[in-house]
């Protein structure tokens, strides 16, 4: 142990504490408002649909608890514990080449951490959610979608690291410059690959049908000048009981994509006002912006890494003897959530802000009364409590309480 061991195991004390603490304050919260439906609600929400959803709030909060706890001790154990190190000599013994050996050795990590997670997995989709009426998912299905991202993985993961291993050993001193860069390119590849090519393997995506549903949503694209491949319902039913409405894709392989769920909670001037809502997001260069924040703190992390791989105390520090590049990689991957996760605030408040922005948009270009009742209709649908405690919300909620958003709704028809 060396002083990087303290400053890591105090900032992992610090996160769990806060964790626990905000997720019992928002199960407090939540539980003293259970009784009764806000007075802004009380004409669209019944009080057994609030209960629900309060119900929904607390069970997700203490299953979330005891990830979060395990999620600790699992990383203490591959770090401080000596899993890492045992995992490495093992690879390591096999006597094949320092690439194979790292590729290997970082893909059977995120192998076993899969296979670690998969217990809690199961028990939150075919307990938690079955409980709650969302869960139509089965075990052939959960276990194919299981075996084809571990497909994946291996498949775009096993050249992604290569790649960087590559670039680590051969770029020099600024190898995290030229890796980034290319960590950006891949981004942005994945961007426009994935609806064409990854989405498909997992759900079937087809042509919105709904002759009048379709003009009405092609005369909003026209008036706000977006231009799109395809609108798309996609079966999310096939696995879950929720509802929701994205775009996906980049350049001329964006996407419009409806649940079928969704089409089935809201009408026609609802939908238009939701995707109006996610128009916004283009229209105000909310992903552009994102892709800006992103690429600056993958940078700032990456400086760090490249500094901090050079030296023997980020291995010692975190139980490792052996240096590698490998060994670097994973240990910065494991252990970077924790120290951003007091980034949380910051990226949260501007998740919400340009949630505010979307929604105006939605205002300016369709009805702002059918967003409302859109809005409070999938907060229904999808059991999001309507109640939650300000502070937890303000650090960990990308979207402001729907409180919140209809007020502002509210107030741009004045």
């Amino acid at each position: 142990m060396n002083e990087f061991t303290w400053v890591f195991l105090v900032a992992l004390a610090l996160m769990i504490g806060i964790e626990l603490w905000l997720s019992l304050r928002q199960s407090r919260y939540v539980q003293a408002n259970r009784g009764q439906v806000p007075s802004a609600f009380k004409e669209q929400v019944k009080l057994a649909a609030h209960q629900k959803a309060a119900d929904y709030t607390v069970a997700k909060g203490k299953l979330n608890r005891i990830e979060n706890v395990l999620g600790a001790l699992f990383l203490l154990v591959w770090t401080l514990g000596g899993g890492l190190a045992l995992l490495s000599d093992a690879w390591q013994s096999v006597g094949w080449s320092t690439a194979l050996t790292g590729i290997v050795f970082i893909l059977s990590f995120f192998v076993f951490g899969s296979l670690l997670d998969l217990p809690l997995s199961w028990y939150r989709t075919f307990v938690l959610e079955q409980r709650f009426g969302f869960n139509n998912n089965t075990p052939a299905l959960y276990f194919a979608d299981l075996a084809k991202q571990t497909l994946l993985i291996v498949i775009i993961g096993a050249p992604l690291i290569w790649g960087a291993l590559t670039l680590m050993e051969s770029t020099g001193e600024y190898w995290w410059l030229y890796l980034w860069a290319a960590w950006i390119g891949f981004a942005i590849f994945m961007m426009w690959a994935y609806p064409a090519f990854i989405a498909p393997l997992f759900n079937k995506f087809t042509p919105l049908d709904d002759a009048s549903l379709q003009a009405r949503v092609e005369a909003l694209l026209a008036r706000c000048g977006f231009k799109s491949q395809g609108i798309y319902v996609m079966d999310g039913s096939r696995r879950s009981g929720h509802g929701n409405a994205y775009f996906t894709g980049l350049g001329n392989n964006k996407r419009i994509v409806f649940f079928d769920t969704l089409l089935k909670t809201l009408n026609e001037d609802q939908i238009e006002a939701v995707l109006a809502h996610e128009l916004g997001h283009f229209r105000r260069k909310h992903v552009i912006k994102n892709m800006g924040v992103m690429a600056l703190l993958s940078l700032i992390g990456l400086a760090i890494l490249g500094w901090a791989s050079a030296e023997s105390w980020f291995y010692t520090g975190l139980g490792v003897d052996t240096q590698s590049n490998a060994m670097a990689l994973t240990l910065f991957m494991m252990v970077i959530p924790v120290f951003s996760f007091f980034l949380h605030p910051m990226m949260t408040g501007l998740s919400r802000k340009y949630e505010y922005e979307a929604d105006a948009y939605a205002a300016s270009v369709s009805n702002a009364d059918d967003l409302i009742t859109a809005l409070v209709a999938l907060y229904q649908e999808n059991a999001s409590t309507l109640t939650p405690d300000p502070l937890v919300s303000a650090i960990y909620d990308s979207h402001p309480p729907a409180s919140l958003r209809i007020a502002q709704l509210q107030a741009s028809k004045a």
